[in-house]
């Protein structure tokens, strides 16, 4: 039942979340008769982007990323759809397609470092925040993803 919830709301998130940040100043504001304003809003996520550190949830360099992983025992997530995780991966990784992160949060621990990846970047923000607010605050995403992989020349891993 657990998981059920966790995925419909999820997928709710997944979808409701942009249309929320757009409008939710004057949703806000409308809904609480205008006892707070439209500006308080937007001063209060003003307030929590900027005091966002600059390595926010990230780790930025290959090394670093070998690093942790060889040291900190930390599971490396390819949260890519199967097809692309088969045609070349970060060697060590588990695939976890973002649409199914919900499905699988039995298979990522709470214990020990886990490390989020995909091709650009997107994918992995979206994991990363979704299982921050799930409780999971031991993972991280690697922003240069399998492109800034590859592009240091790091050997991929293929399944067949």
């Amino acid at each position: 039942m657990r998981k059920v919830l966790l995925n419909l709301f999820a997928s709710l998130l997944l979808f409701v979340l942009p249309v929320w940040l757009i409008n939710a100043p004057s949703m806000l504001a409308a809904s609480l008769g205008n006892e707070v304003g439209e500006s308080n809003v937007v001063e209060a996520i003003d307030r929590f982007l900027t005091s966002i550190p600059n390595n926010y949830y990230t780790i930025q360099q290959v090394d670093k990323l070998k690093s942790i992983s060889k040291s900190k025992n930390a599971l490396l997530v390819d949260v890519r759809e199967p097809s692309e995780f088969n045609s070349g991966h970060i060697p060590g990784a588990i695939n976890i397609p973002l649409r199914t992160l919900t499905q699988n949060l039995d298979r990522i621990p709470q214990n020990r470092p886990v490390i989020l990846y995909c091709t650009t970047g997107y994918r992995t923000a979206m994991g990363v925040m979704s299982l921050e607010m799930l409780g999971y605050h031991n993972v991280s995403g690697f922003p240069p993803s399998i492109q800034g992989w590859k592009a240091a020349g790091e050997p991929l891993e293929r399944s067949y």
